[in-house]
């Protein structure tokens, strides 16, 4: 007897999905039987029973319509939908430059901006879904040397909750996961033993957690709306 499992026959996009979270994410929500399309900028196109991998440069509005549109085409209104593409910066205020302010509102909220108006009417046409925003511990609270990863979070967060609101008994659930820090490699470049209040690498938390959390999300009945999951090592 075949097992039934809980994402069955449902579709799941996810953003940002080539490594660290998204990649985690997308392997969970596959795990639990879900149809996974997989989107980055890095991905080889690839399609089997299993999903697909599109490569799509999310700030690039053109190719964010025709993603939307073949995958609209293809599999119809997602049943869940991870808005995880991001970027990070860690510099302090005089170093961090016009290049670095545009890159992390450029991916962390104009993105996700589009990617929401891109899916969610469709979402709200089925009367259903999960839509999913990664935020960060960023979103609610300021740290040292983060002032353009804060702004674009808090902007996200803005976002989403603007978001909830006017779309709140459509049929379409609306939560932010926020994760303290994550071991991925976004922390590669940075020196943490200059930054004493963060974590150790061994310390963060892992991608497999957060994506934990998101499938926990993705999981819940119908009738169960999950507002906000914050989320950090202990």
């Amino acid at each position: 007897m075949a097992v039934l499992t809980p994402l069955a026959g449902r579709t799941a996009v996810v953003t940002g999905a080539s490594r660290g979270i998204g990649a985690a994410t997308a392997s969970a929500l596959g795990a639990l039987g879900a149809r996974v399309v997989r989107v980055s900028r890095t991905l080889v196109p690839r399609a089997d029973d299993g999903g697909e991998d599109i490569p799509c440069d999310l700030t690039d509005p053109r190719a964010l319509a025709k993603l939307a549109a073949g995958i609209l085409a293809r599999h119809g209104a997602p049943d869940i939908l991870v808005s995880n593409a991001g970027a990070f910066v860690m510099r302090p205020l005089e170093l961090t430059t016009d290049a670095d302010v545009d890159e992390q509102l450029g991916v962390n909220l104009r993105a996700a901006f589009g990617v929401a108006r891109a899916f969610l009417p469709s979402m709200v046409r089925a009367g259903r879904g999960s839509f999913i925003h990664l935020g960060s511990v960023a979103d609610h609270v300021g740290f040292p040397g983060n002032a353009a990863y804060a702004a674009s979070k808090f902007g996200l967060r803005g976002l989403h909750e603007s978001l909830a609101a006017e779309f709140r008994g459509k049929g379409v659930r609306l939560t932010l996961v926020s994760p303290g820090p994550t071991d991925t490699d976004v922390w590669a470049p940075i020196d943490l033993e200059s930054h004493p209040g963060l974590p150790s690498r061994a310390r963060m938390l892992r991608a497999a957690d957060v994506a934990d959390a998101i499938a926990f999300v993705a999981t819940r009945a119908a009738h169960v709306q999950v507002d906000w999951v914050q989320l950090g090592p202990a």
